[in-house]
């Protein structure tokens, strides 16, 4: 198993920058890819960013240039820079973590960024 606990979520201005957190605990050493996810009201969970165990990052088309992911091994610890914030950014972001057991996420935490 693998527990997820994101934080870092709030209120800001567009233009504005945030800093996502998500710190993993449990068979941590399994994950193969950590990854962010949003889901706005009546939209669909989108994946956002997602930095594999070698370190490569992918990211959403929409957030490119604006958004890093990057990860802290030694503390399992993943984080979501976010910068030139938009209001269409605003959403719940949920951590997301993969091994060959199965698929985790942690309980989400809102970004609204307003216009």
């Amino acid at each position: 198993q693998v527990q997820l606990v994101e934080s870092g979520g709030g209120l800001v201005q567009a233009g504005g920058s945030l800093r996502l957190s998500c710190a993993a605990s449990g068979n941590t050493f399994s994950i193969n890819r950590f990854g962010w996810y949003r889901q706005a009201p009546g939209k669909q969970r989108e994946l956002v960013a997602a930095i594999r165990r070698d370190g490569t990052p992918n990211y959403a088309d929409s957030v490119k240039g604006r958004f890093t992911i990057s990860r802290d091994g030694a503390k399992y610890t993943v984080y979501l820079q976010m910068s030139s914030l938009k209001p269409e950014d605003t959403a719940v972001y949920y951590c997301n973590a993969l091994n060959a057991l199965g698929v985790y996420w942690g309980q989400g935490t809102q970004v609204t960024v307003s216009s």
